[in-house]
């Protein structure tokens, strides 16, 4: 299908005026071969007669904020299985600006997630509502060096914090998982959905906001900035890993009653949003964004799993609300090229339904992946427990093709055409990003018009491919 030309005509004499000489840059990756700079591509004046895949227009959309994934337990336990010239390589090649995948905003937990070393909160000391025993001792052998490794090589790395579940004495089955499994020990009957897990009393809702302050100072202390927090990692999973449930009543009780304002008052510096929403009913997020009490402290909302279906609703209702993709879907520890294609194809859904931001989950990993709760997840490096060796998986390239060339403060550009595989921006500098995936078995020629010109190449089957454009 050719491109509508007598409906672009407003858009192909914009492009038309931008005839001056192109500079492309072309990097490819496969599964055989990976980052390779391509030269084997012709540019040519932009004709209007011309038949073209695609066409970069100049349409601006969303802002992007960046990319980035998340640090955990194990993730540092993996990197210290390597020696320290290859550790720094793997956080060179995930933070660094300039060479590696280069990282500008990252996800921290609050206390125990599902790649953790086992369950455990900053205060497990029961009722101790003045949170006299609050500590983040346990941070100190993992997270926190972890974060401080990524901070070394990146220091203008950004960062924001999440819990997967309060301190168990705050809930209201008093045990860290919603559901039974793996040995956990939890004693049932299983949390079912829209079910409050925390208790919803004065003094549990207040001892859990000053919670979250603490827990700010407390890494503000140690030199570590954290500049948003969501409430919740999931409100709507029932697992055996670390979680809570909360109703849209529930949240709205603690974040515009408690957490806005406490957070207000510590650390106003400090952004909250409305996340980590794990929901496909739209109705169930608007409940709490539309309510006065908490619109007035939320500054975006996060989605992720079922979330990406109710982005582009959620973009249409509030144009200008900051939107981020908390966690990609994360696989089985396959670590192929069809897990990366999927991933791309969960980036392309977030991206075009309206996100700024884009988070991975588990940046490294041993061997499989597999979770303190058994549960195999892909990563980015691989770390070979057996020998020390690294591998950096499909997804890893995938991630640097993106976040490598797209900066922060770069927009969204509206692509026109019948090629759904391609994601354009305008960087700062004014330079253009084209991402195109070809997810076919075999090579296929595209033509992409911009600036002026058509950009003709040949993508390999399976390619990962970036275009950088001056």
């Amino acid at each position: 299908m050719s491109i509508n030309r007598l409906f672009l005509a407003p858009l192909i004499a914009c492009v038309a005026l931008h005839a001056a000489a192109l500079d492309v840059q072309w990097t490819s990756s496969t599964d055989q071969a990976r980052w390779i700079t391509r030269t084997d591509l012709t540019v040519t004046p932009f004709d209007q007669d011309e038949v073209n895949d695609v066409m970069i227009t100049h349409y601006k959309e969303q802002q992007m904020l960046g990319f980035g994934g998340c640090f955990g337990e194990l993730g540092w336990d993996a990197l210290q299985l390597l020696d320290a010239s290859t550790r720094h390589e793997v956080l060179h090649q995930l933070f660094d600006l300039d060479d590696g995948v280069g990282f500008t905003f990252c996800r921290t937990p609050i206390g125990a997630n599902d790649f953790a070393r086992d369950y455990y909160s900053l205060n497990d000391h029961k009722d101790d509502f003045k949170m006299r025993h609050f500590s983040i001792e346990r941070d100190k052998t993992g997270l926190i060096p972890y974060i401080r490794a990524a901070l070394q090589v990146n220091p203008k790395l950004r960062l924001w914090a999440c819990p997967w579940t309060p301190p168990t004495w705050m809930k209201v089955n008093g045990h860290y998982a919603t559901k039974a499994g793996q040995d956990n020990g939890y004693p049932g009957p299983d949390m079912v959905h829209g079910q409050d897990q925390f208790i919803l009393k004065d003094k549990y809702l207040k001892a859990y906001a000053n919670y979250f302050s603490k827990y700010l100072t407390a890494y503000k202390n140690e030199g570590i900035n954290i500049s948003m927090i969501m409430f919740q990692n999931e409100p709507y999973t029932i697992n055996i890993w670390p979680n809570c449930s909360w109703s849209p009543q529930g949240t709205k009780l603690f974040l515009g009653k408690y957490l806005g304002p406490k957070l207000r008052q510590d650390h106003p510096d400090v952004q909250m949003w409305y996340g980590t929403m794990n929901t496909n009913n739209l109705d169930e997020v608007l409940q709490v964004v539309d309510d006065p009490d908490v619109a007035r402290y939320i500054t975006g909302t996060g989605f992720q799993w079922e979330g990406k279906d109710i982005v582009k609703p959620m973009r249409r209702k509030y144009p200008l609300m900051p939107l981020m993709c908390t966690e990609n879907e994360c696989g089985s520890g396959t670590n192929d090229w069809a897990a990366a294609e999927h991933t791309f194809d969960m980036v392309k859904a977030y991206v075009n339904g309206g996100v700024n931001t884009y988070m991975y989950f588990n940046m490294v990993l041993k061997d499989k992946g597999t979770s303190s709760w058994g549960w195999d997840q892909n990563t980015l490096v691989v770390v070979n427990s057996a020998d020390g060796t690294v591998t950096y998986t499909p997804e890893f390239y995938l991630m640097k093709h993106l976040s490598h060339y797209v900066k922060p403060q770069a927009v969204k550009l509206k692509t026109m055409g019948n090629d759904e595989s391609m994601l354009a921006f305008r960087n700062p500098d004014g330079g253009i990003v084209v991402f195109v995936a070809n997810k076919q078995s075999h090579a296929r020629k595209m033509k992409i018009a911009a600036e002026g010109h058509v950009i003709h190449a040949q993508l390999e089957a399976h390619s990962f491919n970036t275009f950088t454009i001056k």
